[in-house]
């Protein structure tokens, strides 16, 4: 049996290993450098809660997808409600130019985070080359229903991007 101070290190262990699913995550889930940095904290904070719950029959970033993107789709409908009552002014790149990432990678990142948060996670899953199964077991949904999702979100993607060039 572990000890508290072995349980946090482990913890902290697996975040750092783990930490460019969650900056990719608060990246198309946030509309600003300080909501990214929030994001990232809820999520961590909601990841250390739920680590007594992990049971290990999954792998640690497949549980940490499933809870990372749960809080993520939870904060922005809380932030939703707020959000319809006032002026939204935010600098479209902001985010992006924090990541050291590439012109093209911070237009499809852009690009993704107009997508619905379904699509979000399911483009997110798959561009970390997660198999099928393995998207439909963090997102909840059929695997049939993950194929068709991507075609879907493929095609919104070029659209999307198409208008941004």
């Amino acid at each position: 049996m572990q000890n508290q101070g072995e349980i946090e290190k482990e913890f902290v262990k697996q975040i750092q290993k783990h930490q460019g699913i969650l900056h990719k995550i608060c990246f198309v889930y946030s509309n600003s450098n300080a909501d990214k940095e929030d994001l990232y904290q809820e999520i961590v904070l909601q990841l250390w809660k739920s680590y007594p719950s992990f049971r290990k029959e999954a792998k640690f970033s497949t549980w940490m997808y499933r809870v990372a993107l749960n809080t993520a789709i939870t904060l922005n409908k809380k932030a939703a409600l707020f959000e319809n009552h006032k002026v939204q002014l935010s600098n479209k790149y902001a985010v992006a130019e924090v990541l050291d990432y590439s012109e093209d990678i911070k237009i499809l990142y852009k690009a993704i985070s107009k997508l619905s948060k379904i699509e979000k996670a399911v483009i997110l899953l798959w561009l970390e080359e997660k198999a099928y199964g393995e998207i439909a077991e963090i997102v909840g949904i059929s695997e049939k229903n993950v194929s068709v999702k991507l075609v879907r979100s493929k095609k919104k993607l070029a659209k999307i991007i198409k208008k941004m060039g």
